[in-house]
């Protein structure tokens, strides 16, 4: 099969695990997550230690379906890594083991799982068409653009994930969406989040 073919695949299994779970928004929480871990029996077991970039695994051995997930990881972190290791559930179980971290990113069953996770939080059409609805078309996304998309979808898939895609998809230039310190901007466009003030103050 080609890669192609492949990711394609798993962008449609995507879309049909969001209908099936009735997720019907941009905006998936880890609650949202666990609804479907718990549907496909899978375990969650939450590991207190850091072990180098390792921030999720899954395990399929004698005692049923386990998804390992680093404790402690943002909310837009750990939605996509349990996002990614519900890939390996549906399609890689067979495997016995997969972990996410730095040192496989190339692998095509790694890359294939995080284009689960990405369809799966905020698919591609629905990405495209609430650019079109801000009047963005081709090259024309700016990380302004993306800081306010995030904002008003209340989406949880990262910014950087929003800047791979906008670029992949050409609404972008090629580049133009990396370095850019998102949280400095997004503080610039919309202020300083309250929480950070409140701390400043005690």
């Amino acid at each position: 099969m080609l890669r192609t073919e492949y990711y394609e695949q798993l962008k449609a299994l995507a879309r049909e695990t969001r209908s099936r779970f009735n997720l019907v928004s941009p905006r998936v929480l880890r609650s949202d997550l666990r609804r479907i871990y718990r549907a496909e029996g899978v375990r969650i077991d939450l590991w207190p230690h850091k072990l180098g970039h390792l921030r999720g695994a899954y395990f399929n051995d004698a005692l049923g379906p386990t998804v390992m997930l680093m404790k402690g990881l943002p909310e837009d972190s750990m939605v996509f890594t349990m996002a990614h290791e519900l890939k390996h559930h549906l399609v890689d179980r067979d495997r016995s083991l997969s972990y996410c971290d730095s040192s496989n990113q190339s692998n095509p069953i790694e890359i294939g799982a995080e284009i689960f996770a990405a369809e799966l939080i905020y698919p591609d059409e629905v990405f495209r068409s609430d650019l079109e609805e801000m009047g963005i078309n081709e090259g024309q996304c700016t990380p302004e653009i993306l800081v306010r998309l995030k904002h008003e979808t209340r989406t949880t898939l990262s910014y950087a994930g929003l800047a791979k895609r906008a670029e992949f998809m050409r609404l972008a230039p090629a580049c133009s969406l990396s370095g850019v310190r998102w949280k400095k901007l997004e503080e610039r466009i919309y202020g300083i989040p309250f929480y950070k003030t409140y701390r400043k103050r005690k």
